[in-house]
């Protein structure tokens, strides 16, 4: 699988990345046995690209990776995960954790201070079982953009220069928030979540000229708008930005999978290549949460689209004039 270097950093990706949320219990349980072939299958697939996060799962998540990881060669492997959330224990009483779907054994603590990078980085490392991390990311600093700014980013700058990290930016999905970060910081990569997609392509405003111009990297993650362009048609109950889907943005979905018909292609194949043909994107990051789904996935991905296709959708007015359709 093609790897693409994240900005000016030695750091390479393959193009179809594996997304750690699903590891950690998103939307539904998943028992141990099931992530270890979900993982084991990307990894004979070609994905070498494996993100994750201290708030997936409340570390369930990175501990999968990290196990994968244990058991094959470093050197041919890409780990990325975030800041931003310090995890502490607690007695889970019975309880369910709040975003996923474990025992609420710890709290999640907002910190950004370069005191609570450290200490993420550190709890990160210890749970993974790994000697290194190659990308580090602030993560979902909406809320907290000011702090994590001025405090958390020379915190990932500092790591960076110490050889620690490979490279440094931010996962968000606030396209204006992230060009702010691409035009005022010396970052190698930011992951959009949702903002550049078949759905919604508001980062052309600010966001993908910023990191063109100054030679940031993209990392498009949530392309299928958290379930809605994940099958050829959208089921019932679909999701848009992880809540029900909107009656217009179903019909919207309905419309463009119209066109992926009468091409001989699906929905999940048309919206994963599409980002990639950005020249700022250097990857897609895809949660998979079986071994199935990673299957599905790698043909969708396979897929050879053809060209006319986005002239259509254009035609229809279904795609932005200024999104590049050419590789």
């Amino acid at each position: 699988m093609r790897r693409n270097r994240l900005g000016k950093s030695g750091v390479r990706v393959t193009e179809l990345g594996f997304g750690g949320g699903p590891l950690g219990g998103l939307f539904a349980p998943l028992d141990d046995e099931t992530a270890a072939r979900t993982l084991e299958a990307a990894w004979d697939s070609g994905i070498r690209y494996f993100d994750t996060s201290p708030h997936y799962g409340i570390g369930h998540s990175e501990r999968r990776i990290g196990g994968l990881l244990r058991d094959k060669p470093r050197d041919e492997a890409t780990l990325s995960t975030k800041v931003g959330r310090l995890l502490v224990p607690q007695d889970p009483a019975g309880r369910m954790d709040e975003a996923f779907a474990v025992p609420a054994t710890h709290r999640r603590v907002w910190d950004f201070s370069r005191d609570g990078v450290l200490r993420s980085v550190e709890d990160s490392l210890e749970r993974m079982g790994v000697d290194r991390i190659d990308l580090l990311l602030l993560h979902d600093a909406e809320e907290h953009f000011e702090d994590a700014l001025s405090e958390g980013l020379p915190a990932l700058a500092e790591l960076r220069a110490q050889g620690v990290v490979g490279a440094i930016g931010a996962g968000m999905y606030h396209p204006g928030k992230l060009a702010r970060l691409v035009q005022e910081s010396d970052v190698d990569v930011v992951m959009l979540s949702g903002r550049y997609t078949l759905l919604d392509q508001s980062a052309l405003n600010e966001l993908l000229p910023a990191c063109v111009d100054r030679g940031v990297s993209v990392l498009a993650a949530s392309i299928f708008d958290s379930g809605l362009l994940a099958t050829g048609r959208p089921s019932e109950g679909a999701t848009f930005d992880y809540a029900p889907a909107a009656p217009q943005m179903i019909e919207r979905a309905h419309r463009i999978a119209d066109v992926c018909d009468a091409h001989g292609v699906t929905l999940p194949a048309l919206a994963m290549a599409f980002p990639l043909l950005h020249p700022a994107v250097s990857g897609i990051v895809v949660g998979m949460r079986t071994a199935e789904e990673v299957r599905r996935n790698i043909a969708a991905f396979a897929t050879e689209i053809p060209n006319r296709i986005w002239d259509d959708l254009r035609a229809e007015g279904l795609l932005d004039e200024r999104a590049p359709v050419q590789a």
